[in-house]
């Protein structure tokens, strides 16, 4: 098949070099990721339109076609400064349900999981089958892809999700949360079966990505080493006590196995457990997400200052936003901006990456 990437392998060794240095905190500014959308295509159009969501494509449709039709999408954008091709098996933020027994049914925009059956906490039992059919349809959509590109697009780690927001999806989340009251140990118990389940999907799908450059997740930020995004959106609905009970720990121990690590903060009522997420020596790097109806990330430098003054990492979206936050902080070392913009927008974008020192 035809393929019209346009990204050298010495553009892969500078962007590769340039994480390596963000990651080790010796880059001298900040690491800024442009995507430029709407450039004019060589390749022949794909069989099927690209969808943002992977499941979407129904599993009917061949690996083969809905990679190409990545392909044809990537093929129509341009990356600058630190921008990278990366693709991303999607079927919805922790899909890792679906590995375990949940059927998945695709939303509007977003992918639900479904448990099997009402089953008591007690008689939930969570082991990783390499059989499994949902697991089986992403290693080989990564393993085609890996074939395909043969190392020159990064294919990034499907969204497994976290322990609790997969133990979620079985009971569902108002349950869960009179769970920890009523039988916490069965919740620990749960937890730390999803860790194991979450380590074996991750290896067993990186190695099925091979050869591929290296890591990313959903969020476009490389590592050579093994990296995630990690992540628990059920702990917007407790307490300080709670989450260092049943969340921290499997987050630490998952920071502690990955090389590099960054944190999804996930609306206000995340932000009571910043500080004890900050105290986790392995995580890296905070992307802080207000969410609908909030001050945009703008509006947030203390909580900028306090992610900075831990000596961690700041993920944002968008040139204005890594202006504002530089503002805040004192400095733009140390965050990595993420920036999606159409092809006429190029001359705008040139001018404001060289005030960084980032070459287009």
């Amino acid at each position: 098949m035809d393929s019209s990437i346009d990204f050298s392998i010495e553009r892969w060794d500078r962007v590769k070099e340039a994480h390596r240095l963000w990651w080790a905190n010796e880059l001298p500014r900040p690491l800024i990721h442009v995507a430029l959308h709407g450039a004019p295509s060589r390749r022949t159009p794909a069989l099927h339109s690209f969808k943002e969501f992977t499941s979407f494509y129904g599993s009917d449709v061949l690996a083969a076609e809905v990679v190409d039709s990545w392909d044809a999408q990537l093929s129509g954008i341009r990356w600058m400064g630190d921008g990278f091709p990366v693709v991303l098996p999607n079927f919805g933020p922790g899909v890792a349900a679906a590995f375990l027994g949940c059927r998945m049914e695709n939303g509007v925009d977003t992918v639900w999981f479904h448990p099997p059956a009402a089953l008591e906490l007690k008689d939930l039992r969570f082991e990783f089958d390499p059989r499994n059919p949902a697991f089986l349809w992403i290693q080989e959509l990564v393993a085609t892809a890996a074939r395909r590109w043969d190392g020159r697009v990064q294919v990034a780690m499907t969204d497994i999700g976290c322990n609790l927001d997969v133990v979620a999806s079985f009971r569902p989340s108002e349950q869960l949360l009179l769970d920890l009251y009523d039988c916490p140990d069965e919740v620990r118990r749960l937890g730390w079966e999803v860790h194991r389940t979450w380590w074996e999907a991750f290896d067993a799908l990186s190695k099925a990505a091979q050869p591929n450059p290296g890591y990313s997740t959903w969020c476009p930020v490389f590592s050579a080493d093994p990296m995630y995004i990690l992540q628990c959106d059920f702990c917007y609905m407790i307490g300080p006590d709670m989450f260092d009970e049943f969340v921290k720990p499997e987050l630490a121990a998952s920071a502690k196995r990955l090389k590099n690590s960054m944190y999804h903060l996930d609306g206000p009522g995340e932000l009571v457990h910043l500080d004890s997420l900050l105290t986790i020596p392995e995580l890296g790097c905070v992307q802080w997400i207000p969410g609908a109806g909030q001050p945009p990330m703008t509006d947030w430098p203390q909580v900028y200052r306090k992610i900075r003054a831990a000596g961690k990492k700041i993920q944002v979206y968008g040139l204005d936003a890594l202006d504002a936050v530089a503002r805040q902080i004192g400095t733009a070392r140390g965050i990595v901006a993420i920036v999606n913009a159409h092809v006429d927008e190029e001359p705008a974008i040139r001018e404001r990456l060289k005030k960084y020192g980032v070459e287009p």
